[in-house]
């Protein structure tokens, strides 16, 4: 009988998402990013270890294993809510999290694909360069040689494994069939953190190397091949990937000074700003003329872009990007669940909805509910804060 009901459950939830009932009354900013934080430290607490589950599975109710990868840019999200919040335990948590990505980091300084279930481990580059957010707060946080040591040797193993023409064509997962990834702009971006924690000049080389490499491969009207996961190659890209390759243009862009890839930046932005529905949502998957391909959305990419807007309001002072970023995060709010008893979901953020949907279907991914809160922070703090990894 108690499975009967479960599966009821499960089945009404779905069917809910699908005539998309699965909204909610929204409340204020603050108390959608406290339920957010609570909901990442139970993601932490469900593990065995000081990692953040992957992901919580509504289909088979149960969660899935620690995930270094998107552990090592929770860090820094938890440490702004600290700051945000003045709630102590968060840094608390983040900086137990910070200490378990060096006890993992593989003998060679990368970070492995996949969650801590995932065999064989290898280190594999976009993976490395999201942790690298974390080793940098975590450095920033507390001085402590350990963080720098980790930091240098992640860092140092993604200048090896990188082409001459500053692609990253070696060590991608194999999780997927990417064999050269634009959205590597991200862990270019990464280790420009690196730069600024070390003051070792390779770094933002080998960050300036890559980004000119991917824009080197753009359309002209903004469009990058090789840019989403699995097969897909010029047809489509998810929204996820593309505010991934937005983000590193910006802030790559940012730490040089090269207008040639803010300028890519902004490009991208409008293109996802006039794809943008009235809802506040972004299609899951774009085409390369920028029309949406899926009538899903992507909710990590919804608040990814919004972090990318409310970024372009701070360095370009143009506050016509604000209202498409309030507009995803109102939107995204509608989809966290405060209400619910189940401390599963509660607070959590889907990786698509309907629920269902092609990218991370059933599930509610830690990095949704991370971006979900790097945007909310961002749009309710000073205009000169900060923003997380």
């Amino acid at each position: 009988m108690k499975h009967l009901l479960w599966f009821a459950q499960v089945a009404l939830h779905a069917d809910r998402d699908r005539l998309n009932a699965g909204r909610h009354p929204t409340r204020t900013p603050q108390e959608h990013l406290a339920a957010a934080a609570q909901w990442l430290l139970r993601a932490q607490q469900a593990t065995d270890d000081d990692g953040v589950a992957h992901s919580y599975d509504a289909r088979r109710n149960r969660w899935i294993a620690s995930y270094p990868e998107t552990t090592g840019y929770v860090i820094p999200t938890l440490c702004d809510y600290a700051d945000y919040g003045g709630d102590p335990r968060y840094r608390d948590a983040a900086l137990r999290m910070a200490r378990w990505e060096v006890a993992v980091q593989q003998p060679d300084g990368g970070v492995r694909a996949g969650t801590m279930a995932t065999r064989p481990a290898v280190s594999t580059v976009f993976n490395t360069g999201q942790v690298l957010f974390g080793l940098e707060r975590a450095l920033r946080e507390t001085g402590e040689p350990l963080f720098r040591d980790a930091l240098v040797r992640a860092a140092d193993w993604l200048l090896q494994a990188q082409d001459p023409d500053g692609c990253w064509r070696r060590f991608q997962s194999p999780l997927t069939t990417t064999r050269r990834a634009t959205y590597n702009t991200r862990t270019a971006f990464g280790l420009v953190r690196a730069y600024q924690a070390t003051a070792d000049a390779r770094y933002l080389q080998a960050a300036d190397r890559n980004v000119a490499w991917a824009l080197s491969t753009a359309h002209a009207n903004g469009w990058l091949p090789d840019n989403c996961l699995g097969r897909h190659r010029d047809d489509r890209a998810l929204t996820h990937t593309i505010a991934y390759a937005l983000r590193g243009f910006l802030e790559v862009g940012a730490a040089t000074g090269n207008r040639g890839y803010l300028d890519q930046a902004r490009r991208m932005a409008r293109a996802m700003a006039q794809a943008q529905a009235a809802d506040g949502s972004l299609p899951g998957y774009c085409d390369p003329q920028w029309r949406g391909a899926v009538a899903w959305t992507c909710v990590t990419g919804n608040s990814q872009m919004a972090v990318n807007w409310l970024r372009l309001a701070q360095i370009d002072g143009d506050e016509r990007w604000i209202a498409h970023a309030v507009a995803a995060n109102r939107y995204n709010m509608s989809l966290q669940h405060l209400a619910t008893a189940n401390d599963n979901v509660r607070g959590a953020l889907k990786g698509s909805h309907p629920l269902g949907a092609a990218y991370m279907p059933w599930r509610y991914p830690n990095w949704a509910t991370k971006f979900f809160m790097d945007a909310l922070m961002l749009e309710t703090r000073p205009p000169n804060a900060a923003p997380a990894g």
